[in-house]
């Protein structure tokens, strides 16, 4: 496998990198839009944290890692089911304890102990959280959905790698058009610039909920994707070590709380990132969307659905490709939209592990 923690071989310029760049942007953009326009988070801020991490870890691993928000924190917050210092006080605890567990191996033992179809039917679950929050974009827009599928055929009929980019093209485009160019908007150097944290139970309850899916999904599921997609070693506790130390490094900063994620890496991937290139590149497209925050008000959120549809068939390709227990793996996807993602690897984990310790069962039907 390739080594990581070093740039020898990691980097390469050409256009696939600029496309694979846009690949996790579907997975950030609605959800920081969202935040700056329902709390106090600062949009300038929020782009600035997703930015400077791209390139960091792109720097460090080599690969074309992803960077997304941790969506269960930042869904409660949007609800207004916890106030934006109880979002900041949750990043930094769900930091705290991301470190520690990547320091002490905690992570990785709990792979040890949960089978690969486990992982698969979170790689499902996510796919299918995907489409789910597709739909909800298309729906509030359907005909700019369209004019969205329609250039995403006719672009990809040219280059299919090149269909996450001339979507976006043409969202900021039309948010410029009917916006008009905002001024710059730099973000302010500062602690805590929208808010101080403010720990709370509901704040402790987004932090358990939260893990959950970043266990499984960001750590484990992230590790299994990065052997598949560009054979790298990346343990799950590496990934549980850089999360923690991005969340108490940017969170501060005004950041929103951030982890590596599944579903981001594949977008990238199907948009043809292939190193950590992509990552560069993404970072600057994150610093340049800071700068002029105010065209993302704007800008056509449908248009974001269409491409999310995309990354979920390339994940739920790679998920049912790399295992048998097709059954299985299409349940865990299905509790994962009936309840969470987090809910759904604890409950894959509790069977796979039930089933592995009474043999008579797993004799009962292979596909589980």
């Amino acid at each position: 496998m390739a080594t990581v923690g070093s740039t020898e071989g990691g980097f390469a310029f050409d256009y696939s990198e600029v496309t694979g760049a846009i690949g996790d942007s579907m997975t950030v953009l609605p959800l920081v839009v969202a935040l700056g326009a329902l709390t106090p988070a600062s949009l300038p801020h929020l782009l600035g944290g997703f930015a400077v991490f791209q390139v960091i870890w792109g720097l460090y691993y080599g690969l074309p890692l992803s960077v997304e928000p941790m969506k269960a924190l930042a869904g409660l917050a949007i609800a207004g089911a916890i106030g934006y210092g109880e979002l900041v006080a949750a990043g930094l605890l769900a930091g705290g304890v991301l470190l520690v567990a990547g320091r002490t191996g905690a992570v990785s033992r709990i792979a040890a102990v949960v089978g690969e179809p486990v992982v698969r039917g979170v790689q499902f679950a996510v796919a299918c959280l995907l489409v789910v929050a597709a739909a909800d974009l298309v729906a509030a827009a359907p005909s700019v959905a369209a004019v969205g599928v329609g250039v995403a055929v006719v672009v990809a009929v040219v280059s299919r790698r090149a269909v996450a980019l001339a979507v976006l093209a043409i969202g900021l485009g039309w948010a410029a058009v009917t916006t008009g160019v905002p001024a710059l908007s730099v973000p302010s150097m500062a602690l805590f610039p929208s808010g101080l944290p403010r720990l709370s139970v509901g704040a402790i309850k987004g932090v358990a909920a939260q893990l959950a899916m970043t266990v499984g999904n960001a750590a484990v599921a992230t590790s299994l994707l990065l052997a598949d997609y560009y054979d790298a070693d990346v343990s799950p506790d590496r990934l549980a070590e850089s999360m923690g130390a991005m969340n108490l490094l940017a969170v501060p900063l005004g950041a929103l709380p951030m982890c590596h994620g599944s579903g981001g890496l594949a977008g990238k991937h199907a948009f043809g990132a292939r190193t950590a290139t992509a990552n560069v590149f993404a970072g600057c497209l994150y610093a340049l969307l800071a700068l002029l925050a105010g065209l993302l008000v704007a800008f056509p959120m449908a248009l974001l659905g269409v491409l999310l549809v995309v990354v979920a068939l390339s994940l739920a390709q790679t998920a049912f490709a790399s295992t048998d227990r097709w059954l299985f793996v299409a349940s865990v996807g299905g509790l994962a939209v009936l309840t969470n993602v987090g809910v759904a690897f604890l409950a894959g984990a509790v069977w796979w592990v039930f089933r592995s310790r009474a043999p008579r069962f797993s004799s009962l039907n292979d596909e589980w």
